[in-house]
C-alpha cells in the first residue's frame, strides 16, 4: 500500500469513503426480481442484509419486532431507556422537545438512572414472544455485568458494540473483558465491534466472534472524529476487514466470520457500496430513525451522546419521511436515496449482473 508523506516525520496511506468510490456496471444485466438479498449468520437466515442499530432513537422492543418481521435483525440497546425505566415514553417526548443547547446535559441526567436487570429480561421476552430473532447489545464495559441476565432471557444473538472494541484492551483500573474466553463460554453467536483496520479485525475474528462490526457506528449523530480525532473512511475500512476475513478463513481452516459495515451509511447507494467493498451486511441507524414508528420521533442520537464525562455525539433532528416498510421496501416518494433501501440494492445488483450478495462482493469499483 503506497504511503504518502504528510511531513518529514509522519507518513500515512490514502483511505477512501463511500462517497469517494462508485460501482462499475458490467456487460450483463438482470431483472431486479431475480436478485436475492438473503444472508445467513450462524443458524439465522434473514431476507435482507440489514441490522438495525442499537440506538434508542431507532429501536424499541416494538420497532425491533416490526423490523424483524420485515426480514432484518433489530438490535435493542440494553443500556438504553428501555432497560432503565418501566415506561420511558414521556422521556422520549421530552428529548424531542429539548433545544440543542440543553439536550446533551439533560440526556446525561436521564441516562444516569441505573440499568435494571428485570427490565432487560422483560424487553427481550417481549421480542421473543413475537417470534422474531432476538438480538441485544451491550458495551464492552457493561458486558460482564449483564451478560448472564441477557443469555438467560433467551437472546438469539449477542452484540458487543462500542466506538472501538479491542481484543487486547489493557487496563490498570479493572480487569478487562476477555473476549475470547467470554465468547467461548457463551451458547449464542456474538457480533463484536467496531474496528477499522486489518490487524484489529483479525484479532477480533480470533476470539470466536460470528461477525465483526466495521466502523465506529453513530453515523450522522457521531462526533468522535471532532472530539477524539479518530476516524477511518469506511470504504477502505470495509475492504481492509474483508481482507482479514479472507486470511482468517485460511488460517482457521475454513471458519467464515461475517463483516458488517456499521456507520456512514446514509443513502441507499451506500449499502451497495459497502457490500461491493466486501461487507456481508450493514448496520444502519439514522435512515431508520426517519421512520414514523421510530421512538425518536424525528430526532436521532446514539449512546455516545449521553456519555457522563466526554460526549462524542449529539441529538440531531432528521425528520420523519415514511413508515419502516417504505424506508426498507418502498415505494419511495423521493429521489434522494432515503427510501426503498432494499429495492435500491436489488437494482444495483441487477444493473451489474449479480443475483447473490456473495457474488456482488466481486463487483468492480472505481475511485471518483
Amino acid at each position: 500500500m503506497q504511503e504518502i508523506e504528510i511531513g518529514r516525520a509522519k507518513r500515512g496511506h490514502r483511505a477512501y469513503s463511500f462517497d469517494d468510490i462508485a460501482i462499475v456496471p458490467s456487460r450483463r444485466t438482470r431483472d431486479p426480481e431475480e436478485v436475492s438479498t438473503t444472508w445467513q449468520i450462524d443458524a439465522y437466515r434473514f431476507d435482507i442484509p440489514v441490522l438495525a442499530a442499537p440506538m434508542d432513537s431507532v429501536m424499541s422492543p416494538a420497532t425491533a419486532v416490526a423490523f424483524g418481521r420485515l426480514g432484518g435483525l433489530g438490535v435493542l440497546d440494553l443500556e438504553g431507556l428501555w432497560t432503565r425505566y418501566d415506561d420511558p415514553s414521556e422521556l422520549f417526548a421530552e428529548v424531542a422537545q429539548l433545544d440543542a443547547v440543553a439536550a446533551t446535559k439533560r440526556m446525561q441526567e436521564i441516562y444516569a438512572e441505573p440499568i435494571k436487570p428485570e427490565l432487560i429480561t422483560a424487553r427481550l421476552k417481549q421480542m421473543r414472544d413475537s417470534g422474531v430473532t432476538v438480538a441485544g447489545s451491550l458495551s464492552p464495559q457493561r458486558t460482564k455485568d449483564y451478560a448472564e441476565c441477557v443469555v438467560e432471557a433467551g437472546v438469539d444473538m449477542f452484540v458487543i458494540r462500542g466506538t472501538t472494541v479491542s481484543a487486547e484492551h489493557v487496563s490498570g483500573q479493572s480487569e478487562p473483558l476477555n473476549l475470547k474466553e467470554f465468547i467461548y463460554e457463551l451458547d449464542v453467536p456474538v457480533i463484536v465491534g467496531g474496528c477499522a483496520t486489518y490487524q484489529a479485525a483479525l484479532h477480533l475474528m480470533r476470539t470466536g466472534a460470528a461477525g465483526v462490526l466495521v466502523g465506529f457506528g453513530g453515523g450522522a449523530a457521531h462526533t468522535t472524529r471532532t472530539v477524539l480525532g479518530v476516524a477511518v473512511p469506511m470504504a477502505s475500512a470495509v475492504a481492509d476487514v474483508a481482507a482479514a476475513r479472507r486470511d482468517y478463513l485460511d488460517e482457521s481452516g475454513g471458519r467464515y466470520v461475517h463483516v458488517i459495515a456499521d456507520g456512514s451509511i446514509g443513502k441507499s447507494g451506500d449499502i451497495a457500496k459497502a457490500i461491493a467493498c466486501g461487507a456481508d451486511a450493514v448496520m444502519i441507524g439514522s435512515p431508520l430513525a426517519r421512520a414514523s414508528e421510530a421512538p425518536g420521533a424525528g430526532f436521532h442520537w446514539g449512546s455516545e451522546s449521553w456519555h457522563a464525562k466526554l460526549p462524542r455525539g449529539e441529538r440531531i433532528e432528521i425528520g420523519t419521511i415514511g413508515t419502516l416498510e417504505e424506508i426498507l421496501n418502498g415505494p419511495s416518494y423521493v429521489a434522494d436515496g432515503t427510501m426503498n433501501y432494499v429495492g435500491a440494492l436489488r437494482r444495483a445488483m441487477a444493473t451489474t449482473g449479480y443475483t447473490e450478495l456473495k457474488e456482488f462482493q466481486r463487483v468492480e469499483v472505481v475511485v471518483q
